[in-house]
C-alpha cells in the first residue's frame, strides 16, 4: 500500500498531461505514491496518455470538487496530494510532506511560484503565499494535502463548482492549522496570461471577497465563467 496518493483533476489536458504525470514516476516505481488521474470529460487524448503514467484513470463529473473526491474515493494511500495538472511539484515533495507529517501536520500546502515572464507574477505568488500564511486558507494551485482520516472526517471538497479549496481549508483549519511549507510548487502561468494578470487577479479578489460574505458558489461560478470570456 503506498503511503501517498497523488489525485490529479483533469480535462483536455493531453498538450500536457504526459510533462505533468513524469515528475511522479520515481514515487510510483519505488512504491512510496500512487497516481490517481480523474477526467471530466475530456474531448481530446487526455485520458489515453494518462492511462501510461497512472496507477488509474477514472472518470467523474466535471468539476475539481467531485472529481478529486472521486479520486480520494478511489486512493488506497494514507495521505492524499492534490496537484492540478498543471501545477509541478519540486523535488523531495513528499519528503517535505513526510516531515511536516512528523511534526504533527494533519493537512498543509506549499508556497506556489507562477511561471511566467513579468514581476507581476512573482508579486501574485508572493501575495498568495503571505495570505495563505496569515490566513490559515490555501488554493488548489498550493497542491494541498492531507492525511486520509482528516479529509474524510469533514467529508471531503464540498459540492460546490467554485471556491472548493476555501471551503476545504476552512473545514480543516478548525480541526488544526495548515502546514505553510516553504517549498515551491510551480504552477502555470497560462490563465494569467491568457485574461491579463492584474484582470485576473481582481477577478478573484471580488470572487473571494463575495464568497466570504455568503454569495452562493454557484452563481460566483457562473459570474467567473463570464468574465474570463468577455473583454
Amino acid at each position: 500500500m503506498p503511503r501517498f496518493s497523488i489525485i490529479v483533476p483533469v480535462l483536455d489536458e493531453a498538450p500536457g498531461i504526459a510533462a505533468a504525470l513524469a515528475p511522479l514516476q520515481r514515487a510510483r516505481a519505488d512504491g512510496t505514491a500512487e497516481v490517481v488521474v480523474v477526467d471530466g470529460g475530456s474531448r481530446d487524448a487526455t485520458v489515453a496518455a494518462a492511462t501510461l503514467l497512472a496507477d488509474r484513470v477514472l472518470g467523474a463529473p466535471r468539476g475539481r470538487a467531485s472529481q478529486m473526491n472521486a479520486g480520494a474515493r478511489a486512493a488506497s494511500g494514507e495521505v492524499f496530494v492534490f496537484l492540478h495538472a498543471d501545477t509541478r511539484m519540486p523535488d523531495g515533495a513528499l519528503d517535505a510532506i513526510e516531515r511536516a507529517l512528523a511534526r504533527g501536520a494533519r493537512w498543509g500546502r506549499f508556497d506556489v511560484r507562477i511561471a511566467g515572464e513579468g514581476a507581476l507574477l512573482a508579486l501574485v505568488a508572493c501575495m498568495m503565499n503571505a495570505r495563505s500564511r496569515l490566513t490559515g486558507v490555501a488554493t488548489g494551485d498550493q497542491a494541498m494535502f492531507a492525511r486520509r482520516e482528516a479529509f474524510e472526517a469533514v467529508g471531503g471538497f464540498p459540492p460546490i463548482p467554485l471556491m472548493e479549496d476555501v471551503a476545504l481549508s476552512g473545514a480543516l483549519k478548525r480541526g488544526s492549522p495548515p502546514a505553510c511549507l516553504r517549498e515551491q510548487v510551480v504552477t502555470s502561468g497560462r490563465r494569467w496570461a491568457r485574461h491579463g494578470t492584474l484582470r485576473t487577479v481582481l477577478l478573484m479578489w471580488r470572487l473571494r471577497l463575495a464568497y466570504a460574505l455568503g454569495a452562493d458558489p454557484h452563481r460566483l461560478a457562473r459570474r467567473y465563467d463570464v468574465e474570463r470570456t468577455s473583454g
